[in-house]
């Protein structure tokens, strides 16, 4: 059977018309694959990806990256217009503090993200920005996160997370602020377990990263009294031209490891177990509530302190009053207990941080266990921690 005309045509128009649509589909698909190919290609190059939009710097607190600077894999550099704009001008209004690399400001950046910048003076080095790039790569919950830094007019600067709480040693020992936070034991455990993870994370970096100055002043807390330790590394922004050590570092009072003498060259003998011995004296202020500095009479030696501190505690001389009935004499007394291997004269005879932050876990979880609920008649009660929280 033969069709009409108009019919013959109307079929060879669609089939030209599919022929057309399929035609046009396979070019897409094809655009597609050589797109993603030469955007693949880059990434391989280049060691980043253009798939997804990079992270804004808010994100960047929360994943450990930024999209300014690549070069220094998350470590943003800043301009100096960008952080007096932050600081109003540096104003003494945003100035909250003051440490080894210089005065703390309070700073708030374009995009909200609220801030702490140290300052200094000092000339445009390479070797910092070298520096600045492995501390930005570390990344850990109780260490205070290093977000850029900035070389510019005669000034050398690092931005860093803000915490609000600010550090440990004003909430334990009068520092003129009216707002002390009254911090229970097993808040100071707490804050102990934070620290001592934050140590024990930069001891495992490979190579390991030993603080070299850390106080309890170095210790912060967060709007949660989350425990973050910071200046880790500031002792490598702080050399000289010459890579020789500063003297801001060179004499750090109780806190210094006895073993490590005070010369030029301590900072090159300090090991791991140097941390540790500091760590000791932290322990010390937070079971005292005092400045460890102020504890021992004049003249005492340091490697006296792990006998000082336990003969202390036996007489009942040691405890921070504030404390009251808020522990258990067998947790207290296994925190004096580490506290004292922390601080052996010997570094072969102090324990690795991971073992101390191990050992404080126990202390808290035994510690939590046996929380004390008064009852109707004002008699202190004993109850096991897991009847607390069952309904």
């Amino acid at each position: 059977m033969t069709l009409p005309t108009p019919v013959v045509a109307g079929v060879a128009a669609g089939a030209a018309a599919l022929l057309l649509a399929a035609a046009l589909a396979v070019a897409w698909w094809w655009l597609v694959i050589v797109r993603r190919r030469r955007r693949r290609d880059r990434s391989s190059d280049t060691g980043s990806s253009s798939e997804a939009p990079p992270p804004t710097l808010a994100e960047w607190g929360r994943c450990g990256r930024t999209s300014s600077a690549p070069e220094f894999h998350g470590a943003r550099q800043f301009s100096l217009e960008e952080l007096a704009h932050a600081t109003n001008g540096f104003a003494e209004a945003n100035l909250v503090g003051a440490g080894a690399f210089g005065l703390v400001y309070k700073g708030l950046l374009l995009d909200g993200t609220v801030v702490a910048i140290k300052r200094r003076a000092g000339a445009p080095r390479q070797d910092f920005a070298n520096e600045i790039r492995r501390l930005s790569e570390i990344w850990h919950r109780n260490v205070v996160t290093l977000i850029g830094f900035c070389q510019e007019g005669g000034l050398q600067m690092l931005v860093f997370e803000y915490l609000p709480n600010a550090s440990v040693s004003g909430h334990l020992y009068d520092t003129g602020k009216e707002t002390m936070t009254r911090l229970e034991f097993k808040q100071r455990l707490s804050i102990a377990i934070g620290a001592a993870k934050g140590l024990s994370h930069l001891h495992s970096l490979a190579p390991p990263l030993i603080h070299r100055d850390f106080k309890t002043s170095n210790v912060l807390v967060d709007e949660n009294f989350i425990a973050k330790v910071s200046d880790a590394g500031i002792h490598r922004l702080l050399r000289g031209p010459d890579g020789g050590a500063v003297a801001a570092l060179a004499s750090r009072g109780v806190f210094q490891d006895p073993e490590v003498h005070s010369s030029a060259q301590a900072q090159l003998s300090e090991t791991e177990s140097s941390d540790v011995y500091s760590f000791g004296v932290f322990l010390l202020e937070l079971v005292t509530g005092r400045e460890a500095a102020g504890l021992m009479p004049p003249g005492s030696s340091k490697d006296s302190l792990a006998q000082w501190m336990e003969a202390r505690f036996a007489s009942n001389e040691l405890v921070d009053p504030r404390l009251g009935g808020s522990f258990t004499s067998e947790g207290m007394a296994e925190v004096v207990g580490l506290a004292s291997s922390c601080l052996s004269p010997s570094a072969r005879r102090r324990p690795r941080m991971r073992l101390v932050a191990a050992e404080l876990d126990r202390i808290l979880e035994k510690e939590m266990a046996l929380t004390t609920v008064m009852g109707d008649g004002g008699t202190a009660i004993v109850t096991l921690g897991s009847q607390l929280f069952t309904s």
